[in-house]
């Protein structure tokens, strides 16, 4: 167990036991209604979907397909595992009436040692005919519905064109978790105007909610994003954290947290070719180690 805070491995073990379940990205070819007009254009100022969707995720392909190529991918390693899919490109409960939204999430379930579901998705398009079905098919599978609220700053969410408020994340985070889904959410730490102060505000709002885990990970300037370009251009403010000011910033960020709630990630790793800022170059568990060398300081 982890001495200082609930990790993903932890939380998992708490539906699934000591069996070894590793995520499948999916790209079921949705997108966002920020993106499409709906509520607006261009998309989340900093966002490059791209850069975190692997290599056997391809929209041309189906649901299926991605599973069985991304099974071979980790099967390689461990022999036993067993899977979540994990619908992550963009928003994944959007676009489309219920039913065609059911029967991908079904497909998925279909495939050999897939035991449950990851649905990641906007607070705005969580309507309750889809928390329902994903309430119904949660009766067999686990479903975790990883919402994207990023800041429970609104002038932080305007400024980044995400399109909806964080009044919108706590009501969609407190009718998905009444239906009995279990629900995460995602923080961006470090957003445009946004003080170390600010975004630990984020993380004390989010706890106040009826969440099972949260996924905290810098900002990351990429390369021809709206948010680039605004840089470039002088025309926003943004403050790069070194690693070491990232590190103790996390080390706050666990104070917060209760331990009922876990921490899943700290960071995220665009391909490096594609960041403009900021360039670390540790990998996720060199973070670890480092993070939990300053957090046994910490306790001392």
């Amino acid at each position: 167990m982890n001495p200082y805070y609930t990790d993903s491995a932890e939380y998992l073990s708490r539906y699934f036991g000591m069996c070894k379940v590793q995520k499948l990205s999916v790209n079921a070819g949705f997108s966002c209604p920020n993106r499409d007009g709906t509520i607006g254009h261009g998309g989340c100022s900093y966002c490059d979907n791209l850069t975190f969707t692997p290599a056997y995720c391809s929209a041309q392909h189906s649901v299926s397909r991605q599973l069985e190529e991304g099974k071979i991918f980790f099967g390689r390693k461990y022999t036993t595992m067993r899977y979540l899919a994990y619908f992550q490109s963009y928003t994944n409960t959007y676009g489309r009436d219920t039913d065609t939204l059911r029967t991908l999430y079904e497909e998925a379930l279909r495939i050999q040692d897939v035991i449950g579901l990851v649905i990641g998705t906007r607070p705005d398009t969580l309507q309750e005919q889809i928390i329902e079905a994903l309430a119904d098919i949660n009766r067999q599978y686990p479903v975790f519905v990883e919402i994207g609220a990023e800041t429970s700053s609104d002038d932080t969410l305007r400024l980044v064109n995400r399109g909806h408020t964080w009044a919108d994340t706590c009501s969609a985070v407190r009718q998905a978790s009444k239906a009995g889904l279990h629900v995460g959410l995602h923080l961006i730490m470090g957003l445009p105007g946004e003080t170390p102060e600010r975004s630990l505000q984020s993380v004390a709002d989010a706890c106040e909610l009826p969440i099972e885990s949260l996924k905290l990970h810098q900002l990351q300037i990429i390369k021809g994003t709206p948010l680039h370009k605004q840089w470039l251009n002088g025309e926003i403010e943004i403050h790069c954290y070194n690693l070491e000011e990232y590190l103790e910033l996390c080390v706050r960020a666990v104070r917060i947290v209760p331990r009922n709630i876990a921490i899943e990630r700290f960071v995220a790793q665009a391909p490096p070719d594609k960041v403009v800022s900021p360039q670390w170059g540790v990998k996720n568990y060199q973070f670890t180690q480092r993070l939990h060398k300053l957090l046994d300081k910490d306790r001392q």
